[in-house]
């Protein structure tokens, strides 16, 4: 569990992350969804939903995240909801995993959030933090640490998620207001999302997207089928 300051330090980095994200073209950023070469999921392939390493936070009056265990489990469960509901999408799967089955897989999902957060600062937002020897390219990989995962389930593709997702508390909104009348802003929640789709033969990261908004809310059934509806926007069809 992060600490109080590494949590502010985090949020500020985010935060200007965020700002600098939403001024790239839409359609510059969809380009770089895809790796070279890559269009499309074979017909006979199958793959594997990762279930999402997801937490969410309330936001205190002084702007410090606060880990809410209740909310997260409410938004795994309209998650794994909203995942169902795209299954004609996602196509023929091979395994389910269980929460034991995370336990085992924890460090496999800790590596895709590192990476996934590796291609949002270099690739997604690109400008000065894109690295040269990318070519401008989605050419990230998980390497082998995905075997295990390939072996347990048999799938060729390995979808994850990581979510963080904040909403402003009653303090924070009351400061937001007050602070306006001085002509001073203060952000509020913030929705936070990636979603990388892995071949497991070789642990290349084939499709990518990001969710990086002020709107949003995974506590309710609603709203969290929009956020997975949009995640998975321009997710690769079988051919």
């Amino acid at each position: 569990m992060l600490t109080m300051k590494a949590h502010l330090a985090r949020s500020m980095v985010l935060a200007v992350a965020t700002v600098v994200f939403f001024a790239v073209p839409a359609a510059h950023a969809q380009s770089r969804n895809l790796a070279p070469g890559f269009v499309n999921r074979p017909v006979a392939s199958k793959i594997v939903v990762v279930p999402p390493d997801m937490e969410l936070f309330s936001i205190s009056a002084g702007g410090v995240q606060e880990p809410k265990a209740d909310w997260t489990q409410a938004a795994q469960t309209h998650f794994k909801s909203g995942l169902a509901a795209q299954s004609k999408m996602l196509g023929q799967t091979a395994a389910d995993l269980t929460e034991r089955d995370m336990d085992e897989f924890a460090q496999i999902n800790a590596l895709h959030g590192a990476v996934a957060e590796s291609v949002f600062l270099h690739h997604m937002l690109g400008n000065a933090l894109k690295l040269p020897t990318k070519n401008d390219q989605l050419d990230w990989s998980m390497g082998d640490a995905v075997k295990p995962l390939r072996d347990k389930t048999g799938a060729d593709y390995a979808v994850f998620f990581w979510v963080r997702d904040s909403y402003a508390s009653s303090e924070r909104k009351a400061a937001m207001v007050a602070l306006a009348l001085l002509g001073v802003g203060i952000t509020g929640g913030t929705q936070i999302a990636y979603a990388s789709l892995v071949d497991l033969r070789n642990g290349r990261v084939v499709w990518f997207n990001v969710l990086r908004r002020a709107s949003g809310d995974l506590r309710e059934a609603a709203p969290a089928l929009e956020t997975v509806d949009a995640l998975l926007k321009g997710f690769p069809a079988l051919q």
